[in-house]
């Protein structure tokens, strides 16, 4: 049953982002290299990214209130970062300079619009508890804040603590994946993986992930294992096969993907997790905040590059009323 959703938001919830801020690059290629190849590209962008600059991005031109904490270096790259909250209507109060090079990220995108990536954290790396402690009142004065693993573990760490004491929800998304330590999976309220990383967090676990697996019986003993260990929610993104949603004692939710020719997959997930943490702190349902969030992630396919085609509301509302 498809749920309808007003995409104007008579509250606007006010989210905090810790880090990151990248420069991304990302070539496009007929199909992803092999170890020891060099293929000619058919275009190449650059462009400010990363997953903090992303999900700050994308709440923001969904009409939150946004605040965070991203960190640029002294070099060249750091000169895009201010510039690029500046189009987004963010606060440059959100950036913190250290010594050293801004993190930066290189990714290929083939003719089916799948992709590959790396990144380089640099500054975002020199986040530490310290500079998240200089920001607690901010983070205690959200509705939700939004981490991710482009900086390290004492950052999130703390940032979470100071969030849960003040009774502000979290939501992680554990990517480039490595496993949350124990406090900081304790203090996630919201957990946001993708395949990859599902597989991942099960190999970890111990709990074998079938692969390409796309109905909830593939991921049920793994979110309820993820579940004991924290996390109120967790929700499993599957690319065009949709997402899928798991609440301790209640039925997965499956959240089909909206039909969209996909041209570029790279941000699909930042924006879906933007678009779902807007919905949250909005206090909507769950089932209208994974339509938000797929829909966002849906808008962010269909271009190329992400800061640009991260939607705001009249976008959203023009592709919900394509496939009502």
């Amino acid at each position: 049953m498809s749920v309808e959703i007003n995409v104007d938001m008579a509250a606007s919830p006010a989210l905090f982002v810790l880090g990151s801020f990248v420069v991304a690059c990302s070539a496009t290629v007929e199909r992803l290299p092999r170890a020891g190849e060099s293929l000619q590209a058919q275009a190449f962008l650059v462009e400010p990214g990363g997953k903090g600059l992303n999900l700050a991005v994308g709440a923001r031109r969904l009409g939150a209130v946004v605040d965070g904490l991203l960190a640029i270096g002294d070099d060249a790259l750091a000169a895009l970062a201010e510039p690029a909250l500046e189009r987004a209507g963010l606060s440059a109060a959100m950036l913190r300079r250290v010594p050293g090079p801004t993190g930066a990220g290189i990714g290929f995108t083939d003719a089916f619009g799948e992709n590959c990536l790396a990144v380089h954290p640099g500054a975002n790396a020199r986040l530490g508890a310290a500079e998240v402690r200089a920001t607690a009142e901010r983070i205690a004065g959200s509705a939700l804040v939004l981490a991710q693993f482009e900086v390290g573990d004492d950052a999130v760490a703390e940032t979470f603590r100071i969030a849960r004491a003040a009774g502000v929800q979290t939501l992680l998304n554990p990517s480039p994946f490595r496993m949350p330590s124990p406090g900081i999976l304790a203090d996630t309220a919201i957990l946001v993986v993708n395949a990859v990383e599902s597989a991942a967090f099960g190999a970890a676990l111990g709990i074998p992930v079938p692969c390409g697996a796309a109905e909830p019986s593939g991921f049920e003993v793994l979110a309820s294992a993820i579940l004991a260990r924290g996390p109120d929610l967790v929700v499993v993104t599957l690319g065009a096969s949709g997402a899928l949603a798991f609440q301790a004692g209640r039925p997965a939710l499956v959240q089909p993907a909206f039909p969209v020719a996909a041209v570029d997959t790279l941000g699909a997930g930042d924006a879906f997790t933007a678009g779902l943490a807007v919905g949250l702190a909005g206090g909507r349902p769950l089932p209208e905040c994974l339509r938000i969030a797929a829909s966002c992630g849906a808008c962010v396919v269909r271009h190329k590059g992400v800061f640009d085609a991260l939607p705001d509301r009249a976008a959203l509302a023009a592709l919900l009323a394509g496939v009502a």
